[in-house]
């Protein structure tokens, strides 16, 4: 499914199923929709659940930009808009965090609540210098998946199966879907800034969740959670940056009581007779 999203980019939209209120799926920087899929598995219990690949990412357009944070916001908008969502539970992580917060910031009537997922409101002043050097480091291509799995699931498995969900394979071997010029794009729009004035406006119920063993600070996200004027906080053990991959459980645990609160699960029927 494609939807047209800020300026006129082609969104490659996933609808995972379920019935009923919208709820929406933001991956992270490199990732795309294909990365929810075994959360969205359980949200169908809640509501109709939609994924997309952000631009430049997964198989949307990958325009030469913009990759500011209105064109994020602005796709999401699309996405909501066009499909009939609103007001969804809006679920981000990383990246997908920031856009979820600021989406909710500036068009409240499409937004119902808000999961933040392992993101620094206060971004680091090196931080696409570090990913310049990181991202050209990749030994692209890599031979083979399993390739993949190593290189990124060095110090955490579970990462590099996350990013074998963002490859696509060639005659010469596997290369990221996200081309390297768009992903620092995209990060210089919110890297080097204190984002905590923007969690005001956010009126809706807010979730933030940290994983115990990020290299997000586990005390700034605390603090998020306590500037969102309807927010609370989960922290996730056993889990990095890539939470919801690395503790499942942990993460379902933490996140569909909030869920639930919103939009309350259907019931199963009852059999007949």
């Amino acid at each position: 499914m494609r939807v047209r999203g800020h300026g006129g980019t082609r969104l490659n939209v996933v609808d995972f199923g379920g019935e009923g209120p919208g709820i929406l799926l933001l991956h992270g920087l490199t990732g795309r929709a294909a990365n929810w899929t075994a959360t969205a598995r359980w949200l169908t219990r809640h509501g109709r659940v939609v994924g997309y690949d952000a631009r430049g990412h997964g198989h949307s357009d990958k325009p030469d930009g913009p990759y500011d944070r209105a064109a994020y916001v602005g796709d999401a908008i699309a996405v909501i808009e066009g499909l009939d969502l609103g007001p969804a539970l809006v679920v981000g992580h990383s990246m997908g965090g920031l856009t979820a917060w600021q989406l909710a910031g500036a068009r409240p009537d499409l937004v119902r609540g808000v999961v933040i997922a392992d993101m620094n409101p206060v971004t680091p002043p090196d931080l696409v210098d570090r990913w310049r050097r990181w991202l050209a480091d990749w030994p692209v291509p890599f031979p083979t998946l399993a390739d993949v799995r190593d290189y990124f699931g060095a110090a955490r498995r579970t990462e590099g199966e996350s990013f074998v969900e963002v490859m696509a394979g060639g005659p010469d071997g596997w290369r990221p879907l996200a081309r390297p010029a768009h992903v620092l794009a995209s990060l210089a729009h919110w890297a080097d800034r204190d984002h905590r004035r923007e969690l005001g406006p956010v009126r809706c119920p807010a979730l933030v969740v940290a994983g115990a063993e990020s290299d997000q600070p586990v005390d700034r996200q605390r603090e998020m959670a306590a500037l969102l004027p309807d927010g609370r906080f989960a922290l996730v053990p056993d889990a990095g940056h890539v939470l919801h991959y690395d503790n499942p459980a942990g993460w379902r645990a933490a996140v569909e009581p909030f869920v639930a609160e919103l939009i309350p699960a259907r019931r199963d029927p009852v059999p007949a007779g």
